[in-house]
């Protein structure tokens, strides 16, 4: 019998790619997003099972699963991929916009890991694999939101992965630097801002330049392969990262001889010239 995942998130982006990436490798693959009837191009492959899927909707991913054990016969590797990025300062963005990140990023994912556990349990088999971000590690500024939110995956995904070894379950994390999707023009568009904060103006400028300059470390493609790594290598290992630049800013953390000095590595990584003085650290 095929090897079986799902994947949330996958009307386009990573999630699409790492879709399209599995089934050519020979997997059944249930990709779901909350618009199914808007996709064309899963659509035609013969080995992806395209359904509904909304992280914040329960039933709806409760119905997923079923529909997908019912077509392959089981699931074998959850990819909890869905999410967005709440770009902005702290201080412009609502308590609703919040609200809405941390229910999308934490809570949704939560929710579908809960929802798939008792099958994996059942079959005492399984990988979660958790798409969370460079920012799950190396915080940045204008995405303390965003931020917040992978940091309680990181922390949640460890946690969870010491758990269910005692299952024979494996969980474990991608680390996604810069990729140019359409996750990062979303993050644009709905970028927090507030006019009357021009203490800010300067500040915010220089950095929007510094941080679009990020976008294309890694495609699409590559992250894909990054996940289909962990969900075959047969290892116990927890992290993986997928960029060029999350190689560079966990490498600055990993070389750094105390926390101040990863602290003061990072923070001139965010003057406006950027990387200017965290050589002393590659």
């Amino acid at each position: 019998m095929k090897n079986i995942v799902l994947i949330t998130g996958t009307s386009s982006g990573i999630g699409k790619a790492t879709a399209l990436y599995f089934a050519k490798q020979g997997w059944n693959v249930i990709a779901t997003m909350r618009n199914p009837e808007n996709e064309t191009e899963l659509t035609n492959e013969p080995n992806i099972f395209v359904t509904k899927l909304d992280v914040s909707d329960v039933q709806s991913i409760l119905t997923a699963i079923q529909q997908g054990i019912e077509k392959f016969g089981k699931i074998d590797i959850l990819v909890n991929n869905a999410g967005y990025g709440q770009i902005g300062l702290f201080e412009a963005t609502t308590p609703k916009k919040i609200q809405a990140q941390f229910d999308t990023n934490v809570f949704g994912l939560m929710n579908v890991t809960r929802a798939i556990l008792p099958h994996f349990r059942n079959k005492k088999s399984g990988t979660i694999i958790n798409v969370t971000s460079t920012l799950g590690i190396i915080p940045m500024p204008m995405s303390s939101i965003y931020t917040a939110s992978k940091f309680a995956v990181e922390g949640f995904t460890e946690a969870l992965a010491y758990e269910l070894y005692s299952q024979n379950i494996k969980v474990k994390i991608i680390e996604p630097g810069g990729i140019d999707t359409s996750f990062s023009q979303r993050s644009r568009t709905e970028f927090a801002y507030n006019p009357e904060l021009t203490d800010y103006n300067s500040f915010v400028e220089e950095r929007s330049k510094q941080q679009y300059s990020y976008e294309n470390s890694f495609t699409p493609e590559q992250v894909a392969n990054t996940i289909f790594t962990a969900a075959t290598d047969d290892s116990q290992q927890l992290r993986y990262i997928a960029g060029y630049d999350a190689e560079h800013l966990i490498g600055i953390r990993n070389k750094a001889t105390t926390d101040q000095q990863y602290v003061d590595a990072i923070r001139n990584v965010f003057t406006p010239n950027g990387f200017k003085n965290d050589t002393e650290l590659m």
